[in-house]
């Protein structure tokens, strides 16, 4: 039985080495390759199976071609991130990562609006982490959008906006 024991408290460290030390892609200087990176080639491909939304979009609805992008300069997604994550601290929640919607902008006399893409912060209740339970059988967070949580909007356009990846 002891053996056992032994076995099971290295299978448990093991695991947790692996986990640590061989699931995250470690690029030097502590920065890690997130989950989701894709190939330009897979953009590419992704780019191009939008092709037909985007055409009945531009032909049908707007008229002309439409935004198919969006970009940010990379101090203001720091800026927003910093923000965003302070400001779901003030409305009691912890900040889980970022949802990305689609928008378009309002109706002009003249034209319709152009597409945009904003992001909205997501999170979880800030809870205590005490409890008279010994097991945790919460669901896991499904990371809804914050109440009250401000977006990011604003991007510049694609040059010209239905250019096509890559720009």
């Amino acid at each position: 039985m002891k053996n056992f024991f032994v076995f099971l408290l290295g299978a448990i460290i093991g695991a947790a080495a692996v986990y640590f030390f061989c699931c995250k892609v470690d690029l030097g200087d502590g920065v890690i390759e997130p989950k989701g990176v894709i190939k330009p080639a897979e953009a590419k491909a992704l780019d191009i199976a939008f092709n037909s939304r985007h055409q009945l979009i531009s032909d049908s609805i707007v008229r002309r071609p439409d935004n198919r992008s969006s970009w940010y300069s990379l101090e203001d997604m720091r800026n927003y991130l910093s923000y965003a994550e302070n400001q779901a601290k003030g409305l009691g929640y912890t900040m889980t990562g970022i949802r990305v919607y689609l928008g378009a902008y309002p109706d002009t006399a003249n034209e319709v609006g152009y597409t945009t893409m904003f992001f909205i912060p997501t999170g979880t209740q800030a809870r205590g982490t005490s409890s008279m339970n010994p097991f945790n059988l919460a669901p896991p967070p499904i990371n809804p959008d914050i109440p009250g949580g401000y977006g990011l909007n604003m991007g510049g356009p694609g040059d010209p906006p239905a250019a096509n990846y890559p720009q």
